[in-house]
């Protein structure tokens, strides 16, 4: 009676993570499905099939400018992030640094603020010192945004670490750096990758911040994909959807051969 009883609970949690999986990719294949419609303007079923919207979009150099420019954004993000965030998270777990509490507080607090009223924050204090490059900017403005990803996975890592490790490193005579390199990174590659990971689709997607700093030179591509939205809603907007999955699905796909997503995101 309790086999049988244990047997219909896994079912049934099998059947409710098989609805929770189609309930969040739903959308996300609704738009793949509408990006191969052959229609001028987006409807569900779509009605025939075509490869001309692909070959609209990639033709199209305002939306492959603004792709290439979110994958170098997202990229020079990631990596001052990682500068940034290792650092500071390394100092708030091995530092006894006083008010450590406070200063995490500090540190992770973009977390909580609504990214809109950030990037509207930035905005005025950019254009209270005239800095008006853009592509600065907005590096400066995502680097904000995305760091606290970094500093909180990094800290969880720091706090798996086993100190004697590190005092045995340095008893055989090994020097601060040589330590971090050669005991402590190998153990928070987890933290760092799950970081960089965040840092990159945060950037990579983000609106809020973007539509206030961007120019017409340097222009991300939400912010391409929002006004092509606000003019004429045909499937390649779809098109230009998809084509963002997969890339971030790329990505996705990259770390996970490089460093294995699934011990990197279990940090």
């Amino acid at each position: 009676m309790n086999a049988r009883l244990q047997g219909w609970g896994g079912a049934a949690l099998y059947a409710f993570a098989a609805a929770m999986m189609v309930f969040i990719l739903a959308p996300i294949l609704l738009i793949i499905a509408i990006s191969f419609s052959d229609g001028y303007f987006v409807s569900f079923p779509p009605t025939g099939f075509t490869l001309d919207w692909y070959s609209k979009v990639l033709g199209n150099s305002e939306f492959t400018e603004a792709l290439l420019f979110s994958t170098l954004l997202s990229l020079g993000t990631t990596l001052l992030s990682l500068l940034l965030g290792i650092p500071a998270a390394f100092a708030l777990v091995r530092g006894n640094l006083p008010f450590a509490d406070l200063c995490k507080g500090l540190l992770l607090s973009p977390l909580i603020f609504p990214v809109l009223i950030t990037g509207l924050a930035l905005l005025q204090l950019f254009t209270g010192y005239g800095w008006s490059n853009a592509k600065i900017n907005l590096l400066l403005a995502h680097t904000v945004v995305t760091s606290p990803y970094v500093v909180r996975t990094v800290i969880t890592s720091l706090e798996l670490v086993n100190p004697s490790l590190e005092e045995a490193a340095r008893t055989l005579g090994a020097s601060r750096w040589a330590t971090f390199r050669q005991v402590i990174l190998p153990q928070i590659v987890p933290g760092v990758m799950s970081g960089a990971i965040f840092c990159f689709m945060v950037s990579f997607d983000n609106y809020p911040v973007s539509m206030w700093l961007a120019d017409s030179e340097n222009t991300p591509v939400p912010v391409v994909l929002y006004r092509q939205i606000g003019t004429v809603f045909d499937p390649s907007v779809a098109t230009m959807s998809t084509v963002i999955i997969l890339l971030a699905t790329v990505v996705v796909i990259v770390l996970e051969k490089l460093v294995g997503l699934r011990r990197a995101m279990a940090a």
